[in-house]
Protein backbone atom coordinates (compact mmCIF):
# COMPACT_ATOMS: atom_id res chain seq x y z
CA UNK A 1 0.00 0.00 0.00
CA UNK A 2 1.27 3.33 -0.51
CA UNK A 3 0.53 6.76 1.06
CA UNK A 4 0.55 10.16 -0.41
CA UNK A 5 2.39 11.85 2.27
CA UNK A 6 4.12 11.37 5.48
CA UNK A 7 2.37 13.42 8.22
CA UNK A 8 4.98 12.89 11.32
CA UNK A 9 8.46 11.64 10.66
CA UNK A 10 11.06 10.47 13.97
CA UNK A 11 14.47 10.30 12.32
CA UNK A 12 17.25 9.03 14.52
CA UNK A 13 14.87 9.52 17.95
CA UNK A 14 17.62 8.69 21.12
CA UNK A 15 15.97 8.83 24.75
CA UNK A 16 18.00 8.45 27.93
CA UNK A 17 16.76 8.35 31.54
CA UNK A 18 19.26 8.40 34.56
CA UNK A 19 20.80 4.68 33.63
CA UNK A 20 18.37 3.40 30.99
CA UNK A 21 18.27 4.19 27.49
CA UNK A 22 15.09 4.00 26.44
CA UNK A 23 15.66 4.93 23.21
CA UNK A 24 18.32 4.61 20.57
CA UNK A 25 18.55 5.75 17.21
CA UNK A 26 14.79 4.80 16.29
CA UNK A 27 12.92 6.26 12.68
CA UNK A 28 9.22 5.88 12.68
CA UNK A 29 6.45 7.97 10.33
CA UNK A 30 2.90 7.84 9.70
CA UNK A 31 1.38 8.55 6.86
CA UNK A 32 -2.32 10.34 6.60
CA UNK A 33 -5.16 7.91 5.89
CA UNK A 34 -2.57 4.99 7.33
CA UNK A 35 -2.82 3.26 10.31
CA UNK A 36 0.59 2.11 11.57
CA UNK A 37 0.54 -0.20 14.22
CA UNK A 38 3.96 -0.32 16.83
CA UNK A 39 4.40 -3.23 18.81
CA UNK A 40 6.99 -4.97 21.20
CA UNK A 41 7.35 -6.27 24.26
CA UNK A 42 7.33 -4.31 27.90
CA UNK A 43 10.23 -2.01 27.82
CA UNK A 44 10.68 -1.85 24.02
CA UNK A 45 10.02 1.55 24.32
CA UNK A 46 6.65 2.07 22.61
CA UNK A 47 5.40 4.55 25.22
CA UNK A 48 8.88 6.40 24.92
CA UNK A 49 8.60 6.93 21.94
CA UNK A 50 4.97 7.65 21.60
CA UNK A 51 6.01 10.29 24.92
CA UNK A 52 8.42 11.79 22.46
CA UNK A 53 6.02 12.06 19.39
CA UNK A 54 3.38 13.96 21.88
CA UNK A 55 6.08 16.54 23.29
CA UNK A 56 5.46 14.84 26.60
CA UNK A 57 9.74 13.98 26.19
CA UNK A 58 10.79 17.39 24.77
CA UNK A 59 14.69 16.72 25.73
CA UNK A 60 15.78 13.90 22.95
CA UNK A 61 18.29 13.53 20.29
CA UNK A 62 17.01 13.02 16.85
CA UNK A 63 14.57 15.08 14.94
CA UNK A 64 11.15 15.24 14.48
CA UNK A 65 9.66 16.34 11.11
CA UNK A 66 5.77 17.15 10.56
CA UNK A 67 4.59 17.62 7.00
CA UNK A 68 8.49 17.33 6.02
CA UNK A 69 9.79 20.70 8.54
CA UNK A 70 11.58 19.87 11.23
CA UNK A 71 9.59 20.56 14.43
CA UNK A 72 10.61 20.20 18.39
CA UNK A 73 7.38 20.10 20.72
CA UNK A 74 8.70 21.93 23.87
CA UNK A 75 5.27 20.04 25.58
CA UNK A 76 1.87 18.31 25.21
CA UNK A 77 0.03 21.58 24.73
CA UNK A 78 2.56 22.31 21.46
CA UNK A 79 2.04 19.09 19.65
CA UNK A 80 -2.05 18.86 20.33
CA UNK A 81 -1.99 22.75 18.74
CA UNK A 82 0.49 21.12 15.67
CA UNK A 83 -2.52 18.33 15.37
CA UNK A 84 -0.97 15.42 17.41
CA UNK A 85 -3.66 13.57 19.87
CA UNK A 86 -2.61 10.66 21.85
CA UNK A 87 -5.11 8.29 24.14
CA UNK A 88 -3.25 7.22 26.87
CA UNK A 89 -4.29 3.48 27.96
CA UNK A 90 -4.47 4.76 31.33
CA UNK A 91 -7.61 7.30 30.59
CA UNK A 92 -7.32 10.75 31.99
CA UNK A 93 -10.46 12.17 32.19
CA UNK A 94 -12.15 13.82 35.20
CA UNK A 95 -15.01 11.12 36.71
CA UNK A 96 -16.62 13.72 37.91
CA UNK A 97 -17.57 15.87 35.51
CA UNK A 98 -19.64 15.49 32.75
CA UNK A 99 -18.86 14.49 28.61
CA UNK A 100 -19.12 17.81 27.34
CA UNK A 101 -16.75 19.05 30.26
CA UNK A 102 -14.05 16.53 29.67
CA UNK A 103 -13.79 17.20 26.13
CA UNK A 104 -13.83 20.83 26.43
CA UNK A 105 -11.58 20.88 29.85
CA UNK A 106 -9.42 24.04 29.71
CA UNK A 107 -10.70 25.34 26.43
CA UNK A 108 -14.25 26.01 27.71
CA UNK A 109 -16.56 28.27 25.65
CA UNK A 110 -17.55 31.29 27.05
CA UNK A 111 -20.49 33.90 27.04
CA UNK A 112 -19.40 37.63 26.78
CA UNK A 113 -19.61 38.06 30.06
CA UNK A 114 -16.67 35.55 30.76
CA UNK A 115 -19.02 32.56 32.40
CA UNK A 116 -18.74 29.10 30.64
CA UNK A 117 -21.09 28.79 27.74
CA UNK A 118 -22.84 25.27 28.79
CA UNK A 119 -25.14 25.82 26.29
CA UNK A 120 -22.66 25.71 23.82
CA UNK A 121 -20.90 23.29 25.17
CA UNK A 122 -23.05 20.82 25.30
CA UNK A 123 -24.13 21.51 21.61
CA UNK A 124 -20.68 21.17 20.13
CA UNK A 125 -19.97 18.29 22.13
CA UNK A 126 -23.22 16.63 21.06
CA UNK A 127 -22.46 17.54 17.37
CA UNK A 128 -18.70 15.69 18.19
CA UNK A 129 -20.28 12.69 19.10
CA UNK A 130 -22.81 12.17 16.59
CA UNK A 131 -20.01 12.74 13.77
CA UNK A 132 -18.02 10.49 15.46
CA UNK A 133 -20.99 8.41 16.36
CA UNK A 134 -20.33 8.05 19.85
CA UNK A 135 -23.56 7.45 22.05
CA UNK A 136 -23.19 9.73 24.61
CA UNK A 137 -25.10 12.30 26.73
CA UNK A 138 -22.65 15.56 26.98
CA UNK A 139 -24.71 15.87 30.25
CA UNK A 140 -23.40 12.63 31.34
CA UNK A 141 -21.45 12.27 34.37
CA UNK A 142 -17.64 10.19 32.95
CA UNK A 143 -17.91 8.25 36.13
CA UNK A 144 -21.38 6.87 35.35
CA UNK A 145 -20.33 6.08 31.90
CA UNK A 146 -18.63 2.44 30.97
CA UNK A 147 -14.97 1.95 30.36
CA UNK A 148 -16.10 1.36 26.69
CA UNK A 149 -17.48 4.93 25.83
CA UNK A 150 -15.28 6.44 28.42
CA UNK A 151 -12.68 5.33 25.99
CA UNK A 152 -14.50 7.14 22.95
CA UNK A 153 -14.99 10.46 24.84
CA UNK A 154 -11.21 10.14 25.48
CA UNK A 155 -11.13 9.94 21.73
CA UNK A 156 -13.31 12.49 20.95
CA UNK A 157 -11.49 15.00 23.64
CA UNK A 158 -8.16 14.26 21.08
CA UNK A 159 -10.14 14.53 17.93
CA UNK A 160 -12.14 18.41 18.87
CA UNK A 161 -8.38 19.76 19.05
CA UNK A 162 -8.74 18.99 15.30
CA UNK A 163 -5.63 15.66 15.53
CA UNK A 164 -4.36 15.00 12.09
CA UNK A 165 -1.96 12.50 14.24
CA UNK A 166 -4.37 10.06 16.79
CA UNK A 167 -1.80 7.74 19.11
CA UNK A 168 -3.73 5.19 20.45
CA UNK A 169 -1.84 3.33 23.24
CA UNK A 170 -3.93 -0.14 24.08
CA UNK A 171 -6.91 1.33 23.31
CA UNK A 172 -8.92 -2.22 23.89
CA UNK A 173 -7.34 -3.39 26.81
CA UNK A 174 -10.96 -2.72 28.93
CA UNK A 175 -13.72 -2.88 25.89
CA UNK A 176 -15.80 -5.60 25.61
CA UNK A 177 -15.81 -7.43 21.77
CA UNK A 178 -18.70 -4.88 21.02
CA UNK A 179 -17.01 -2.23 22.15
CA UNK A 180 -13.74 -3.12 20.40
CA UNK A 181 -15.77 -3.29 17.06
CA UNK A 182 -17.42 0.19 17.72
CA UNK A 183 -13.90 1.71 18.00
CA UNK A 184 -12.92 -0.32 14.87
CA UNK A 185 -15.66 1.48 12.40
CA UNK A 186 -14.29 4.76 14.19
CA UNK A 187 -10.91 4.04 13.43
CA UNK A 188 -11.65 3.16 9.60
CA UNK A 189 -13.98 6.24 9.28
CA UNK A 190 -11.14 8.12 10.58
CA UNK A 191 -8.67 6.73 8.52
CA UNK A 192 -11.01 7.68 5.05
CA UNK A 193 -10.78 11.06 6.64
CA UNK A 194 -6.87 11.51 6.17
CA UNK A 195 -6.30 10.88 10.26
CA UNK A 196 -2.96 9.38 10.89
CA UNK A 197 -3.48 6.97 13.19
CA UNK A 198 -0.20 4.99 15.32
CA UNK A 199 -1.92 2.32 17.27
CA UNK A 200 0.17 0.33 19.54
CA UNK A 201 -1.41 -3.03 20.61
CA UNK A 202 0.05 -6.51 22.79
CA UNK A 203 -2.74 -8.65 20.36
CA UNK A 204 -1.43 -9.77 17.88
CA UNK A 205 -5.19 -10.80 16.12
CA UNK A 206 -6.13 -6.56 16.40
CA UNK A 207 -3.03 -5.36 14.88
CA UNK A 208 -3.48 -7.52 11.69
CA UNK A 209 -7.27 -6.95 11.36
CA UNK A 210 -6.64 -2.64 11.91
CA UNK A 211 -3.32 -1.78 11.11
CA UNK A 212 -2.03 -0.79 7.19
CA UNK A 213 2.15 -1.58 8.34
CA UNK A 214 3.74 -2.87 11.51
CA UNK A 215 6.66 -1.34 13.58
CA UNK A 216 8.73 -3.59 15.82
CA UNK A 217 10.59 -2.26 18.45
CA UNK A 218 12.81 -4.74 20.77
CA UNK A 219 14.50 -3.11 23.86
CA UNK A 220 15.23 0.57 22.47
CA UNK A 221 15.98 -0.31 18.98
CA UNK A 222 14.10 -0.21 15.88
CA UNK A 223 13.72 -3.48 14.18
CA UNK A 224 11.41 -3.58 11.54
CA UNK A 225 8.74 -2.13 9.55
CA UNK A 226 6.38 -4.22 7.34
CA UNK A 227 3.42 -4.09 5.65
CA UNK A 228 0.65 -5.87 7.12
CA UNK A 229 -0.33 -8.04 4.17
CA UNK A 230 2.89 -9.21 3.90
CA UNK A 231 4.04 -9.91 7.81
CA UNK A 232 3.71 -13.21 9.36
CA UNK A 233 3.09 -13.75 13.11
CA UNK A 234 5.66 -16.11 14.28
CA UNK A 235 8.06 -13.70 12.56
CA UNK A 236 7.28 -10.53 13.99
CA UNK A 237 7.31 -12.39 17.68
CA UNK A 238 10.65 -13.79 16.75
CA UNK A 239 11.70 -10.22 15.70
CA UNK A 240 9.89 -8.81 19.20
CA UNK A 241 11.63 -11.32 21.61
CA UNK A 242 14.32 -12.32 19.36
CA UNK A 243 13.52 -15.97 19.15
CA UNK A 244 11.15 -18.28 17.59
CA UNK A 245 7.87 -19.11 19.05
CA UNK A 246 8.71 -22.86 19.35
CA UNK A 247 11.35 -21.72 22.16
CA UNK A 248 8.50 -19.76 24.25
CA UNK A 249 5.54 -22.38 25.44
CA UNK A 250 7.38 -25.36 27.23
CA UNK A 251 5.02 -28.77 26.97
CA UNK A 252 2.36 -28.19 29.03
CA UNK A 253 2.49 -31.15 32.19
CA UNK A 254 -1.25 -31.47 32.34
CA UNK A 255 -1.28 -31.30 36.24
CA UNK A 256 -3.31 -33.15 38.38
CA UNK A 257 -4.82 -31.76 41.43
CA UNK A 258 -4.64 -32.97 44.29
CA UNK A 259 -8.45 -34.17 46.01
CA UNK A 260 -7.83 -32.42 49.18
CA UNK A 261 -9.82 -28.75 48.84
CA UNK A 262 -8.31 -25.32 49.88
CA UNK A 263 -10.70 -22.99 49.09
CA UNK A 264 -15.04 -23.68 49.37
CA UNK A 265 -17.13 -20.76 48.89
CA UNK A 266 -20.97 -21.04 49.23
CA UNK A 267 -23.59 -18.81 48.47
CA UNK A 268 -20.96 -15.95 47.96
CA UNK A 269 -23.16 -12.61 47.73
CA UNK A 270 -22.51 -8.76 47.77
CA UNK A 271 -25.75 -7.53 49.45
CA UNK A 272 -27.16 -4.69 47.36
CA UNK A 273 -26.79 -1.18 47.90
CA UNK A 274 -22.89 -1.44 47.99
CA UNK A 275 -21.31 1.56 46.28
CA UNK A 276 -25.10 2.54 45.57
CA UNK A 277 -25.26 -0.28 42.69
CA UNK A 278 -27.62 -2.84 42.51
CA UNK A 279 -26.66 -6.71 43.60
CA UNK A 280 -23.65 -7.60 41.65
CA UNK A 281 -23.23 -10.94 43.24
CA UNK A 282 -25.53 -13.59 44.12
CA UNK A 283 -25.06 -17.12 45.63
CA UNK A 284 -21.95 -18.29 43.70
CA UNK A 285 -20.27 -20.91 44.95
CA UNK A 286 -17.57 -23.35 44.00
CA UNK A 287 -14.21 -25.31 45.52
CA UNK A 288 -10.40 -25.16 44.60
CA UNK A 289 -8.79 -28.20 45.03
CA UNK A 290 -4.89 -27.85 45.97
CA UNK A 291 -2.65 -27.32 42.68
CA UNK A 292 -6.04 -26.38 40.90
CA UNK A 293 -6.50 -23.31 38.34
CA UNK A 294 -9.89 -22.62 38.38
CA UNK A 295 -10.75 -19.84 35.77
CA UNK A 296 -13.85 -17.14 35.88
CA UNK A 297 -15.22 -16.12 32.67
CA UNK A 298 -18.36 -14.46 31.38
CA UNK A 299 -18.84 -10.93 30.12
CA UNK A 300 -17.49 -7.13 30.94
CA UNK A 301 -20.19 -6.69 34.17
CA UNK A 302 -20.31 -10.14 34.82
CA UNK A 303 -19.58 -10.73 38.42
CA UNK A 304 -16.14 -11.88 37.68
CA UNK A 305 -14.24 -9.05 39.37
CA UNK A 306 -16.22 -8.89 42.55
CA UNK A 307 -16.40 -12.19 43.46
CA UNK A 308 -12.69 -12.04 44.14
CA UNK A 309 -12.68 -8.82 45.81
CA UNK A 310 -15.65 -10.39 48.16
CA UNK A 311 -13.31 -13.36 48.47
CA UNK A 312 -10.09 -10.66 49.28
CA UNK A 313 -12.55 -9.02 52.12
CA UNK A 314 -12.50 -5.58 49.79
CA UNK A 315 -16.62 -5.17 50.95
CA UNK A 316 -16.12 -5.68 54.56
CA UNK A 317 -19.10 -7.32 56.02
CA UNK A 318 -21.24 -6.44 52.73
CA UNK A 319 -20.24 -9.73 51.73
CA UNK A 320 -22.50 -12.72 52.31
CA UNK A 321 -22.24 -16.44 52.40
CA UNK A 322 -19.50 -19.08 53.56
CA UNK A 323 -16.26 -19.45 53.16
CA UNK A 324 -13.58 -22.19 54.11
CA UNK A 325 -10.44 -22.62 53.38
CA UNK A 326 -8.96 -26.51 54.00
CA UNK A 327 -12.26 -27.63 55.39
CA UNK A 328 -12.48 -24.73 58.47
CA UNK A 329 -15.12 -21.57 58.16
CA UNK A 330 -13.13 -18.61 58.23
CA UNK A 331 -14.64 -14.69 58.55
CA UNK A 332 -12.42 -12.51 55.90
CA UNK A 333 -13.48 -9.01 56.70
CA UNK A 334 -10.80 -7.21 55.22
CA UNK A 335 -7.73 -7.89 52.68
CA UNK A 336 -5.82 -7.72 56.33
CA UNK A 337 -8.25 -10.94 57.08
CA UNK A 338 -7.43 -12.60 53.72
CA UNK A 339 -3.87 -11.98 53.78
CA UNK A 340 -3.52 -13.60 57.31
CA UNK A 341 -5.63 -16.82 55.94
CA UNK A 342 -2.57 -17.10 52.87
CA UNK A 343 -4.57 -15.44 50.30
CA UNK A 344 -3.59 -12.96 47.66
CA UNK A 345 -4.79 -10.89 44.82
CA UNK A 346 -3.84 -9.69 41.76
CA UNK A 347 -5.76 -6.56 41.10
CA UNK A 348 -7.24 -5.61 37.77
CA UNK A 349 -5.96 -2.26 37.90
CA UNK A 350 -2.31 -2.31 38.83
CA UNK A 351 -1.81 1.51 38.99
CA UNK A 352 -4.99 2.24 40.98
CA UNK A 353 -5.05 -0.47 43.07
CA UNK A 354 -1.85 -2.75 42.82
CA UNK A 355 1.12 -0.54 43.33
CA UNK A 356 2.25 2.38 45.54
CA UNK A 357 3.90 4.38 42.20
CA UNK A 358 6.11 6.94 43.99
CA UNK A 359 7.79 3.97 45.96
CA UNK A 360 10.52 2.04 44.98
CA UNK A 361 10.19 -1.53 43.63
CA UNK A 362 11.87 -2.59 46.84
CA UNK A 363 9.34 -1.58 48.81
CA UNK A 364 6.07 -2.70 46.92
CA UNK A 365 8.13 -5.70 47.05
CA UNK A 366 8.23 -6.32 50.49
CA UNK A 367 4.91 -4.25 51.39
CA UNK A 368 3.16 -7.54 52.23
CA UNK A 369 5.63 -9.29 54.09
CA UNK A 370 7.06 -6.81 56.54
CA UNK A 371 5.73 -8.72 59.27
CA UNK A 372 7.89 -11.33 59.22
CA UNK A 373 10.60 -8.94 57.76
CA UNK A 374 10.06 -7.03 60.92
CA UNK A 375 12.22 -7.62 64.41
CA UNK A 376 12.07 -5.43 67.61
CA UNK A 377 9.95 -2.58 65.63
CA UNK A 378 12.47 -2.37 62.68
CA UNK A 379 12.32 -3.89 59.43
CA UNK A 380 14.92 -5.71 58.84
CA UNK A 381 16.85 -4.57 55.41
CA UNK A 382 19.49 -7.29 54.84
CA UNK A 383 16.79 -9.59 54.87
CA UNK A 384 14.38 -7.92 53.06
CA UNK A 385 17.00 -7.47 50.29
CA UNK A 386 17.68 -10.40 49.89
CA UNK A 387 13.81 -11.27 49.60
CA UNK A 388 13.15 -8.85 46.79
CA UNK A 389 16.79 -9.79 44.98
CA UNK A 390 15.49 -13.71 45.01
CA UNK A 391 12.08 -12.46 43.27
CA UNK A 392 13.73 -10.48 40.88
CA UNK A 393 15.96 -12.92 39.33
CA UNK A 394 13.22 -16.10 39.84
CA UNK A 395 10.72 -13.66 37.62
CA UNK A 396 13.31 -11.97 35.19
CA UNK A 397 12.29 -8.66 36.10
CA UNK A 398 14.23 -5.74 34.37
CA UNK A 399 15.11 -3.08 36.24
CA UNK A 400 18.06 -0.82 36.98
CA UNK A 401 18.32 -1.49 40.64
CA UNK A 402 15.52 -2.79 43.10
CA UNK A 403 15.50 1.19 44.40
CA UNK A 404 14.61 2.15 40.87
CA UNK A 405 10.32 3.81 41.05
CA UNK A 406 8.06 1.80 40.03
CA UNK A 407 6.00 4.04 38.11
CA UNK A 408 9.20 4.52 35.66
CA UNK A 409 8.80 0.36 34.86
CA UNK A 410 7.26 -1.17 32.21
CA UNK A 411 3.53 -2.07 32.33
CA UNK A 412 4.99 -5.89 32.41
CA UNK A 413 7.45 -5.36 34.50
CA UNK A 414 5.09 -3.79 37.03
CA UNK A 415 3.17 -6.88 36.46
CA UNK A 416 5.96 -9.07 37.64
CA UNK A 417 6.36 -6.94 40.60
CA UNK A 418 3.08 -7.26 41.36
CA UNK A 419 3.18 -11.41 41.25
CA UNK A 420 6.47 -11.11 43.25
CA UNK A 421 5.02 -9.21 46.55
CA UNK A 422 2.25 -11.56 46.78
CA UNK A 423 4.60 -15.01 45.85
CA UNK A 424 6.84 -13.58 48.49
CA UNK A 425 4.74 -13.91 51.16
CA UNK A 426 4.17 -18.08 50.35
CA UNK A 427 0.55 -17.76 49.57
CA UNK A 428 -1.70 -20.77 49.61
CA UNK A 429 -4.28 -19.15 47.47
CA UNK A 430 -3.62 -16.83 44.68
CA UNK A 431 -6.83 -14.76 43.07
CA UNK A 432 -5.76 -13.25 39.45
CA UNK A 433 -7.89 -10.42 37.96
CA UNK A 434 -6.61 -10.23 34.17
CA UNK A 435 -3.08 -10.56 35.18
CA UNK A 436 -1.46 -10.45 31.85
CA UNK A 437 -4.32 -7.62 30.61
CA UNK A 438 -1.93 -4.85 28.40
CA UNK A 439 1.11 -6.97 28.97
CA UNK A 440 3.61 -8.71 25.58
CA UNK A 441 3.30 -12.01 24.49
CA UNK A 442 6.64 -12.66 25.92
CA UNK A 443 5.59 -11.59 29.44
CA UNK A 444 2.22 -13.49 29.12
CA UNK A 445 4.18 -16.94 28.49
CA UNK A 446 6.73 -16.16 31.30
CA UNK A 447 3.30 -15.62 33.78
CA UNK A 448 1.70 -18.67 32.23
CA UNK A 449 4.51 -20.89 33.26
CA UNK A 450 4.66 -18.95 36.86
CA UNK A 451 1.41 -19.93 37.32
CA UNK A 452 1.80 -24.41 35.89
CA UNK A 453 4.84 -23.70 38.46
CA UNK A 454 2.26 -22.97 41.31
CA UNK A 455 0.13 -26.02 39.81
CA UNK A 456 3.07 -28.27 40.54
CA UNK A 457 3.69 -26.59 44.04
CA UNK A 458 -0.04 -27.12 44.73
CA UNK A 459 -1.25 -23.57 45.53
CA UNK A 460 -4.91 -23.28 44.63
CA UNK A 461 -5.51 -20.47 41.77
CA UNK A 462 -8.32 -18.28 41.02
CA UNK A 463 -8.04 -16.34 38.00
CA UNK A 464 -10.34 -14.34 36.15
CA UNK A 465 -9.89 -13.22 32.20
CA UNK A 466 -11.75 -12.02 29.60
CA UNK A 467 -9.03 -14.09 26.93
CA UNK A 468 -10.85 -17.25 26.40
CA UNK A 469 -7.86 -18.53 24.81
CA UNK A 470 -5.60 -17.94 27.87
CA UNK A 471 -8.42 -19.78 29.98
CA UNK A 472 -8.65 -22.48 27.77
CA UNK A 473 -4.93 -22.99 27.94
CA UNK A 474 -4.58 -23.09 31.86
CA UNK A 475 -7.29 -23.94 33.29
CA UNK A 476 -8.37 -27.13 34.97
CA UNK A 477 -11.88 -26.09 35.34
CA UNK A 478 -13.73 -22.85 34.32
CA UNK A 479 -16.90 -20.94 36.00
CA UNK A 480 -18.84 -18.95 33.87
CA UNK A 481 -20.43 -16.02 35.46
CA UNK A 482 -23.57 -14.22 34.13
CA UNK A 483 -25.57 -11.35 35.64
CA UNK A 484 -23.67 -11.88 38.79
CA UNK A 485 -24.64 -15.85 39.55
CA UNK A 486 -22.62 -18.81 38.15
CA UNK A 487 -24.03 -19.92 35.32
CA UNK A 488 -21.98 -23.20 34.23
CA UNK A 489 -19.02 -24.80 35.27
CA UNK A 490 -16.73 -26.77 32.47
CA UNK A 491 -13.99 -29.04 33.03
CA UNK A 492 -11.21 -28.43 30.49
CA UNK A 493 -11.94 -31.57 28.72
CA UNK A 494 -14.80 -30.47 27.94
CA UNK A 495 -14.54 -26.85 27.25
CA UNK A 496 -14.77 -24.94 23.83
CA UNK A 497 -14.72 -20.63 23.19
CA UNK A 498 -18.64 -21.35 22.11
CA UNK A 499 -19.76 -23.26 25.25
CA UNK A 500 -18.29 -20.76 27.66
CA UNK A 501 -19.57 -17.63 25.31
CA UNK A 502 -23.34 -19.31 25.34
CA UNK A 503 -22.90 -19.69 28.53
CA UNK A 504 -21.96 -16.09 29.65
CA UNK A 505 -24.49 -14.64 27.10
CA UNK A 506 -28.03 -12.81 28.70
CA UNK A 507 -30.42 -16.01 28.45
CA UNK A 508 -27.71 -18.52 27.70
Amino acid sequence: MTFPSMILEARGITKTFPGVVALRNVSFAVAAGEVHAVIGENGAGKSTLMKVLSGVHPDYEGELLLDGKTVRFDGPREAQRAGIGIVHQELNLVRDLTAAENVFLGREPTTRWGLIDRRRMNREAAELFARLDIDVAPDQRIGHLPVGQQQMVEIAKALSLNARVLILDEPTSALSDRETATLFSLIHRLREQGVGIVYISHRMEEVFQVSDRITVLRDGEWVGTVPTAQAARDELIRMMVGRPLTSFFAEDERTTPDERVILSVENLSLAAGVEGRRTRMQNVSFEVRAGEILGLAGLLGSGRTEVLEALFGAYGDRTQGCIQIEGRPVVIRSPLDAIRHGMALVTEDRKASGLVLQLSLRENMSLPSLRRLTRWGMVDGARERRLVDEFIERLSIRTPSREQRVANLSGGTQQKVILGKWLAMTPRILLLDEPTRGIDVGAKAEIYHLLRELSLRRVAVVMASSELPELLELCHRILVMREGRAAALFARENATQEKILHAAAPGG
